[in-house]
C-alpha cells in the first residue's frame, strides 16, 4: 500500500481555482468518484496503471488560489449552461464544489498590492502548508492551471510565483500551462535542491495532440512536408489571454517545436490563435499541411479539431495529479520526463512523438508499480 493511501487524504492545490479548467476537475472528480459518470479521458484508470497504488479519486481533496471570486457552484452553473458540464452536474455535485470553494484563498499579486515577491511567496506557501496540515496528510501537489501569461522578464512573473511557494511549502508541482512557472532562471537551484518531483509544461489536448502522431506519420513514411499551417479560434479565459501577443506565443512555440521535433526539420508555416469570445470554451483547430510524395507529386492533408478546453483538460490533470503524488512517494525528484505524453514542452529529456511518449509513460507505470524508487530526471 502506497504512503499516500495509507495516510489519508491528498491534496491537489490548483493556481486559477475558479477557472473553468478547474471547475471541471473538481466536478468531474465528484461525478467519476459517485459512478455519475464513467472516468473517460483519464489513463491512470486504464489497465496500464492497474497495480500502481495511486492515490484513489476519492481521496482527493481540492484548494487553491485564484484572484476571481465566483464560487465554484456558481461557475459550475455556467459551465454547464454553456453545455461544458452535463445539465444537472453541479447539482448533484454541490457538497463536493462547495467544500473545495471553501479552500480556496486570494493569489495576487493584485492591483496596487504592496507586497514584493518574497512576501508573496511567503504568503502562498503558507496557505499551501495550512491546507496540506489540515487536509491532507499525504501530502499535497501543485497544479496550475491558471490563464496563460506573457513571457516573463527578469521578474518572477506570478506563475513562478506560486511555483517557487510549491517549493517552499514541500510540495511536487505540475505546470499545465505555457507560463513560466519552474522554468525562470531564478528557480533552477531551489528545484535541483527542493528534492521534489516536477512535471510540465502546457497540457497537450487536441491540436498538438494529432501534430505529435501525423509528424512522426511523415517522418516514417519518408514524405516530405513542406509546410504546416494552423489556426486556433477559441473563447473563454483562454481565448481572451492568448489574445496578448507575448502570450500567444509562449503557447505556440510548444507547438511548433513538436512539428520541429518529430519531423526532424523546421517547416514553413505558423500557428495563429484569434479571440473569439462567442466560441466559450470550446475551440476549433484547423491545420493545413502540404507534402511531397513520389516523383514529387504534390498533396495537401487538412484536419479539423473541434473540443472542450475544459473537457479535454480536466481528465489529464487528474491524472498528472495521482501520477506525481505518487511519484513523490516512490522517492523520485526531480523533472518526470516520463510524464511527456501529456505535454508540449516537456521538462527533462525524452521523445516528441506520442507513440514513445506513450511507451516511456507505460515504463514508468512499472517503475511505480516495483515502488523502484531513486532519485533523478525521472526517465
Amino acid at each position: 500500500m502506497s504512503a499516500s493511501r495509507s495516510l489519508g487524504p491528498a491534496g491537489v492545490w490548483l493556481i486559477g481555482a475558479r477557472g473553468s479548467v478547474a471547475t471541471t476537475v473538481v466536478a468531474g472528480c465528484a461525478a467519476v468518484t459517485s459512478g455519475l459518470h464513467p472516468p473517460t479521458g483519464m489513463v491512470t484508470e486504464t489497465a496500464l496503471f492497474t497495480g500502481c497504488d495511486l492515490p484513489e479519486l476519492p481521496s482527493l481533496v481540492f484548494g487553491g488560489h485564484d484572484t476571481l471570486d465566483c464560487p465554484l457552484p456558481k461557475r459550475a452553473e455556467e459551465l454547464a449552461a454553456g453545455g461544458v458540464l452535463p445539465p444537472g452536474l453541479p447539482g448533484a455535485v454541490a457538497a463536493e464544489l462547495a467544500a473545495a470553494d471553501d479552500e480556496i484563498v486570494p493569489g495576487g499579486p493584485l492591483p496596487g498590492d504592496s507586497r514584493d515577491e518574497r512576501q508573496l511567496i511567503d504568503t502562498f506557501a503558507a496557505d499551501i502548508r495550512d491546507f496540506t496540515d489540515r487536509r491532507a496528510p499525504a501530502g499535497t501537489v501543485v497544479v496550475n492551471v491558471a490563464s496563460t501569461e506573457p513571457a516573463a522578464g527578469d521578474s518572477l512573473p506570478p506563475s513562478s510565483l506560486y511555483a517557487a511557494a510549491a517549493l517552499q511549502a514541500g510540495c511536487p508541482y505540475v505546470n499545465f500551462t505555457p507560463s513560466t512557472g519552474l522554468h525562470h532562471p531564478a528557480l533552477a537551484a531551489a528545484a535541483a535542491q527542493s528534492g521534489l518531483p516536477y512535471a510540465g509544461r502546457d497540457g497537450k489536448t487536441g491540436q498538438t495532440l494529432l501534430r505529435s502522431v501525423l509528424g512522426p506519420m511523415f517522418a516514417q513514411r519518408a514524405l516530405a512536408v513542406r509546410a504546416w499551417s494552423g489556426t486556433n479560434l477559441l473563447g473563454g479565459g483562454d481565448g481572451a489571454a492568448l489574445a496578448d501577443p507575448a502570450a500567444a506565443a509562449a503557447k505556440n512555440a510548444g507547438k511548433e517545436r513538436v512539428l520541429t521535433d518529430t519531423l526532424g526539420t523546421p517547416v514553413q508555416g505558423a500557428v495563429h490563435i484569434d479571440d473569439v469570445p462567442a466560441l466559450g470554451d470550446w475551440k476549433t483547430a484547423w491545420d493545413h499541411i502540404a507534402f511531397d510524395g513520389f516523383l514529387g507529386t504534390r498533396m495537401i492533408l487538412q484536419t479539423i479539431w473541434q473540443g472542450c478546453d475544459s473537457a479535454l483538460a480536466a481528465p489529464l490533470v487528474l491524472d498528472l495529479a495521482r501520477l506525481v503524488l505518487r511519484a513523490r512517494t516512490a522517492g523520485l525528484s526531480g523533472p518526470l520526463g516520463d510524464l511527456g505524453f501529456y505535454f508540449k514542452d516537456p521538462v527533462g529529456e525524452g521523445p516528441a512523438a506520442l507513440g514513445e511518449q506513450y511507451a516511456a509513460l507505460a515504463r514508468f507505470a512499472d517503475r511505480l508499480r516495483g515502488d523502484a524508487g531513486g532519485v533523478g530526471e525521472g526517465r
